[in-house]
């Protein structure tokens, strides 16, 4: 029980420090530190529950060594934990191809090719989730009319007057102008589309309308990022 308690009075002082403005401590900033502090606190605490009654010195030794390899892997856990973001982002990037993997950071919204070799993107088109294929032979985004009605487009009062060539043949479209576009997290409004007629476009397709308001984008053999 002393022991303990002179491990709570220890961490009570190191908060004490931080709330007092000491300044960084082993190179982390006060905010960090401030983060850091519970979790000192906690292993302190059950640190100190290995002293607290007699234990065989390898078994002491053992708890020892476990906890501060705990506390080791915390640390540099929460050092890299911006790297340790982007690699799980490109692991579930990888599972599914067409989720963003974002960098908040550089503004960029990065997407792996599919197995199919296309990129698929996960998007929403006021408000309706739906998925386009990356297609820079698009002069403009192309809806479905399936996609079309779930974005609160009514498909029936359209004028389909406009020639359009797709993968299944010549088709005709509808000129519309969406009212908003996320991909990525990178919001457009009022985008220029086309609403390709029932039966001609089996996918939406997220054409230079869009593409063109980014910063840059850039495609290489596996993977398409967007800046905005």
């Amino acid at each position: 029980m002393l022991f303990i308690g002179i491990a709570l009075l220890i961490a009570i002082g190191i908060a004490v420090l931080i709330g007092a403005d000491a300044g960084s401590m082993f190179g982390l900033t006060q905010e960090q530190t401030a983060q850091v502090v519970p979790l000192v606190i906690l292993l302190i605490v059950i640190a100190g529950g290995l002293f607290s009654r007699r234990r065989k010195f390898s078994e002491l030794l053992g708890g020892v060594i476990l906890w501060v390899g705990i506390f080791g892997i915390a640390i540099v856990g929460y050092t890299f934990r911006d790297d340790l973001y982007l690699i799980a982002g490109r692991v579930f990037g990888e599972l599914r191809p067409g989720v963003a993997i974002v960098d908040s950071a550089n503004g960029t919204a990065t997407f792996q090719r599919g197995m199919g070799g296309h990129f698929q993107v996960e998007s929403h088109v006021n408000g309706a989730p739906m998925t386009l294929i990356f297609d820079t032979g698009a002069s403009a985004v192309v809806l479905t009319e399936k996609d079309a009605r779930a974005a609160g487009i009514d498909t029936d009062a359209l004028g389909y007057t406009i020639p359009v060539s797709t993968a299944n043949g010549t088709g005709r479209a509808a000129a519309v102008v969406l009212d908003e576009m996320e991909v990525g997290g990178i919001v457009r409004h009022k985008v220029r589309a086309y609403i390709a007629e029932a039966g001609a476009l089996d996918t939406s397709l997220l054409g230079m309308t869009f593409l063109e308001t980014l910063r840059r984008y850039a495609v290489t053999s596996n993977a398409l990022e967007l800046t905005d």
